[in-house]
């Protein structure tokens, strides 16, 4: 009786105040919480696209990362205590799409669309591992130059529909219109399926990628992340009205099948889907004169990838990621003062009918008027690949992939990455 001191509950002689005592019960909830996650079931998460959810940026460009303040804590994250690309221990990762096989194994680099190359899995697996407990599998399919119109048709969309202006134009050259539709029907849905097949295979013999599985706590689906819409957007037999308000309605129609139909053929009602929205070139906001051109069709095609995330059946479910704020607008810049320097030589050659050589000079001379070396090094550490696979940055890419984590953790209620 006399061993409960003054303002303690009964029974607990070491708590001297209420605090203490509510303190121990948060702790051992909270430590409860941690022992129940990292025992819970495998988190398998699906990334499918095209060529830039394959992954162009180069491992060489890794270290113009670290040349922004802003993005030198990311770098550090994506290398280990070695100073080489780190090797995740919690996440495993089966893609297909990049290299002639499957590959499987722990996260690290690698598994982009050659075994130099990241994609945006890198740092997605990276910044997932940081907040989701236990043990992590990314199922990636990804497969450059296909459409959501034709290749990842899913099958609530139904079959690809032919304008009238389309079948006006084939006839016209003399094409065989059934020939023309059958051959359509033929490619239309072949990249789902391929998709489906695989995350199905995989999830049919976890332990071939992930080999201390444990059978008995299974795995939960845990997210789905889409990266695609390039050739879509320069479709403009499929969009003919593409430099319109609206005119890639058809476009956020296809995708909101495509949620549909993964979240019914893999049973998983509320699978958390993040939608990488395409952003080659930056915020339109900032385009300059040579690119203005562009600048109402990928306005368009931006807004039509993110509308399915603004309907009331996905609020809280869907989240669109604005790539475009990833963008190297430095880097950009240095392209693009380069490509006029180019120009300039080139005129300046044909003017004064110069052989190879002495353009050449001419060029190399421009440069180095006209760069700065900071300019210089950027491109050179930061440039890898063309403008549309998001110039083969893995600054761009890490940041997109990070990006497509911190979405996914607020979908699921996690704490941000």
């Amino acid at each position: 009786m006399g061993l409960t001191p003054r303002g303690c509950l009964g029974g607990w002689p070491f708590c001297d105040n209420m605090n203490t005592f509510l303190t121990f019960l948060v702790m051992g909830a909270w430590a409860c919480a941690r022992m129940e996650a990292a025992e819970g079931p495998l988190q398998v998460y699906i990334l499918a696209g095209q060529s830039n959810m394959q992954g162009q940026a180069k491992i060489s460009t890794f270290e113009h990362i670290g040349m922004d303040p802003a993005t030198q804590p990311m770098l550090g994250e994506m290398l280990g205590a070695d100073g080489k690309p780190r090797i995740c221990e919690r996440v495993w990762i089966a893609a297909v799409g990049g290299a002639e096989a499957e590959q499987t194994g722990k996260l690290t680099v690698g598994f982009g669309a050659s075994a130099d190359k990241i994609g945006p899995e890198f740092t997605f697996g990276i910044y997932m591992e940081k907040v989701a407990e236990g043990p992590i599998l990314i199922i990636k399919t990804a497969w450059g130059g296909k459409s959501l119109n034709t290749d990842f048709r899913s099958p609530g969309a139904g079959p690809y529909p032919f304008s009238e202006a389309q079948l006006a134009g084939l006839a016209k050259q003399g094409r065989d219109l059934e020939v023309v539709k059958a051959e359509k029907a033929k490619e239309t849905g072949v990249s789902y399926g391929l998709m489906m097949a695989q995350v199905k295979a995989v999830l049919g013999d976890i332990k071939r990628v992930v080999p201390n599985y444990d059978a008995a706590r299974g795995y939960a689906l845990a997210g789905f992340v889409w990266f695609q819409g390039w050739n879509d957007m320069v479709d403009g037999g499929s969009y003919p009205n593409r430099d319109q308000v609206g005119g890639y309605d058809a476009y956020s129609g296809a995708l909101v099948h495509l949620i549909r139909d993964v979240r019914r053929d893999l049973g998983a009602a509320q699978l958390p889907f993040v939608i990488g929205v395409l952003g080659v070139g930056g915020p339109t906001a900032a385009y300059g004169p040579e690119q203005l051109r562009y600048k109402a069709t990928h306005d368009h095609f931006r807004e039509a990838m993110a509308a399915p995330a603004e309907m009331a059946e996905f609020k809280g479910s869907v989240a669109a990621v604005r790539t475009e704020v990833y963008w190297d607008q430095e880097l950009s810049a240095a392209k693009a003062k380069l490509s006029a320097i180019q120009g300039k030589a080139k005129k300046l050659a044909a003017e004064g009918k110069l052989g190879p050589e002495d353009e050449r000079v001419l060029l190399e001379k421009l440069r180095a008027e006209g760069l700065s070396e900071r300019e210089r090094v950027v491109m050179e550490k930061g440039i890898s690949n063309l403008e549309f696979h998001y110039l083969g940055s893995a600054k761009i890419i890490g940041g997109i992939g990070k990006g497509f984590a911190e979405a996914m953790a607020e979908l699921k209620h996690l704490p941000k990455p």
